[in-house]
């Protein structure tokens, strides 16, 4: 009797524990998540952009540390403030959005400092071609939105991409091989 009842217990914790380290899901806020590009210029100025659309999710087990995140991003809503200059970045010689109209970014290897996501890996889909990439956080926060009632997580991570590795060698090496990413990302608990 002693044994089942202990049993019965270890199992209920077991649930129970279970039970409490569970996903919760997270949707990109795209009023607060920026996909920004940097990339040098012939050895002087750098070039910045920025995409304007995208839209994903997160999914986050700060229990287990663990998690998933999917943001795909609209290639054709580049902007860098220059229209000559946007539709060149459209075109054939770097992201050929005609044939190629987003990238996607899946990462499911999280990297924790506590509480806080250190960083995520995963692999980045440019132009058709898929590669490994990880995002290093230099900020990362939970908090609960005053104006939503809900939770928001998020912060500002970033990488550098060989642009060749995904087949976009236009202007190399004029136009650096190396392209800073830099992504700003709030999701909102659903």
């Amino acid at each position: 009797m002693f044994t089942k009842t202990m049993l019965i217990a270890a199992s209920l914790l077991a649930i129970t524990g279970a039970a409490q380290a569970e996903s919760t899901t997270y949707s990109v806020d795209p009023t607060h998540t920026f996909v920004t590009f940097e990339a040098r210029h012939f050895g002087t100025s750098t070039n910045r952009g920025r995409f304007d659309k995208k839209e994903g999710s997160v999914t986050l087990d700060k229990a287990a540390k663990s998690g998933k995140v999917e943001v795909t991003i609209d290639t054709t809503s580049i902007n860098t403030g220059v229209g000559p200059f946007d539709g060149h970045l459209k075109s054939k010689d770097f992201f050929n959005t005609a044939e190629f109209p987003t990238a996607k970014f899946v990462g499911d290897k999280f990297t924790f400092d506590g509480d806080k996501v250190k960083s995520v890996a995963g692999t980045l889909t440019l132009a058709g071609q898929t590669q490994p990439v990880t995002l290093a956080a230099s900020n990362f926060n939970c908090y609960t939105n005053p104006m939503l009632k809900r939770e928001v997580c998020g912060g500002d991570f970033e990488t550098t991409i060989k642009r060749s590795e995904y087949g976009v060698k236009y202007g190399l090496p004029g136009i650096p091989d190396d392209i800073r990413l830099l992504i700003q990302v709030e999701a909102v608990k659903q």
